[in-house]
C-alpha cells in the first residue's frame, strides 16, 4: 500500500447511506424489518449492538476515479470521517449480524421471540361490523397503522 490511503480509496464510504434505527423487541418490529429487506439494496446490520439500516446507493458526486465532485464543499459528515474509519479494507465487513431477506430475520426473531412461525400467518384482516364499518377486533383512535421506518436522531 502507498504512503497515501486515499490513493488507494474505491468509494465504499461513499456507495451507501446507514441511519441507526431501534432494537427490535417485538413481532411488529421484526416485521418492520423484514418489510425493510424486501426492498432492493437494503440490508440491515448491527454493530456494536446498535441496530442500523443500509442504503445500497451511490453518492450522485462520486466521480468514476472515485473522488469526490464536491470535495470543497462536501457535507459536514464527509469531512468528520476520519481516515482511521475508512471503509477500505478490501474485504467484507465484520457485522455482528447483517440481514438481507426477509427469511433471515424472520429466522432471527424467531430465536429471539421464541414463537414458531411468528410470519407463517398473515395478520387477521378486519372484520365488517353490521352497520357495514370495518373492525380489526382492536381498540383504536380510528387512525390507519402505517409502518414507518424508526430512526434515531442524533442531536448534538
Amino acid at each position: 500500500m502507498g504512503s497515501v490511503l486515499c490513493e488507494h480509496c474505491t468509494g465504499v464510504c461513499c456507495r451507501y447511506i446507514a441511519l441507526p434505527i431501534e432494537k427490535p423487541t417485538e413481532r411488529r418490529d421484526f416485521d418492520d424489518i423484514r418489510w425493510y429487506v424486501m426492498h432492493q439494496g437494503i440490508s440491515v446490520f448491527v454493530e456494536e449492538g446498535d441496530w442500523y439500516i443500509q442504503f445500497a446507493t451511490p453518492c450522485k458526486n462520486l466521480l468514476p476515479d472515485n473522488r469526490c465532485g464536491v470535495y470543497e464543499t462536501r457535507p459536514e459528515i464527509c469531512r468528520e470521517y476520519e481516515a482511521d474509519e475508512c471503509d477500505y479494507a478490501g474485504g467484507d465487513y465484520h457485522y455482528e449480524m447483517q440481514f438481507f431477506t426477509p427469511e433471515a430475520i424472520e429466522k432471527y426473531a424467531i430465536e429471539r421471540l421464541g414463537k414458531r412461525g411468528v410470519f407463517t400467518h398473515p395478520p387477521k384482516a378486519p372484520q365488517r361490523k353490521s352497520n357495514g364499518s370495518k373492525s380489526n377486533g382492536s381498540k383504536s383512535n380510528g387512525k390507519a397503522h402505517l409502518t414507518s421506518l424508526k430512526v434515531l436522531t442524533h442531536r448534538g
